[in-house]
């Protein structure tokens, strides 16, 4: 197995960084709408103000809010990945520590559009906090559970190709056409600098990191969809955010409790406690 070179190395870095680009664009848009949709609501007193101060404020706060919970998101996935704790308590933890700085941030935008900063009494912080903790939580919770649409032509992945119509045999005079191969979505948008040859899936909040044997890159897919499309390679999904190709297991981890497959490029893939057994069972550990 050769190393990447400085060129394949820094063409996955691009893809990743292009991934990486589009999601925040997409976050930032789905947060202006929600913005607008707050400020023609008005809640909490809000409706009270002019359309216009209100979509200025609500779209500030929904871009500050953005700012203050996303970056907790990525705390939410090394969480489930790196410690196999479960996703949706990461979530409540991540938001109730997030909306902290934002109910400060909060306080101090009234604040100074009241003419001033004043340290606001215990009832107010309260009060403030459980306001922007219903907001931020329903929009956190709305991005997790919301998919993107992924790509590709398939309408159902995983599903079986229509079968092709029959053709009349040919002339023994005519060679036969040769048939190419099925499109597989999850390679066609692998860089073809990463080849082909699949190592593990890593799914990373609505995207798929796809590892391979020269490198990685970020897939706009879920990960149900991706494990669908590599079912010719023996392998199997042993955690909620890994599917692992069983060629590529170099060793076995264990910490106590905890098993983790190391995998070529150093790469190292958590197990949920519950898929122990069936990776023993399976003699994979």
């Amino acid at each position: 197995m050769r190393a990447m070179s400085a060129a394949e190395a820094s063409a996955a870095s691009v893809s990743s960084r292009n991934a990486l680009l589009r999601r925040v664009l997409v976050d930032l848009a789905a947060m202006t709408v929600i913005g607008v949709f707050l400020a023609i609501i008005g809640p909490f007193g809000s409706i009270a103000a002019p359309l216009s101060e209100r979509l200025v404020t609500w779209l500030g706060f929904a871009w500050l809010g953005y700012a203050c919970y996303r970056p907790m998101q990525a705390v939410v996935s090394w969480g489930e990945r790196a410690l196999a704790l479960p996703r949706w308590g990461m979530v409540a933890a991540a938001v109730l520590i997030a909306t902290v700085p934002m109910t400060v941030a909060v306080l101090g935008v009234n604040g100074l559009a009241a003419g001033g900063w004043r340290w606001p009494r215990l009832e107010v912080w309260v009060g403030t906090y459980f306001s922007v903790l219903v907001i931020g939580g329903a929009v956190t919770v709305l991005f997790n559970l919301v998919q993107s649409p992924r790509p590709g032509t398939p309408a159902v992945a995983g599903a079986p190709a229509a079968p092709a119509s029959v053709a009349p045999p040919p002339s023994p005079a005519v060679a036969p056409v040769p048939v190419p191969p099925p499109s597989n979505p999850l390679l066609e948008q692998l860089p073809a600098e990463l080849g082909s040859d699949i190592l593990a899936l890593e799914m990373e909040d609505h995207y798929v990191r796809v590892h391979t044997a020269l490198g990685s890159a970020l897939v706009l897919m879920r990960m149900r969809d991706a494990v669908a499309l590599v079912a010719e390679i023996e392998g199997m999904q042993v955690h909620r955010s890994w599917w692992v190709a069983r060629g590529a297991v170099e060793d076995v981890v264990r910490e106590g409790r905890n098993v983790r497959l190391k995998l070529a490029r150093g790469i190292e893939a958590p197990v949920a406690r519950a898929k122990v057994a069936e990776l023993r069972d399976a003699r994979w550990i």
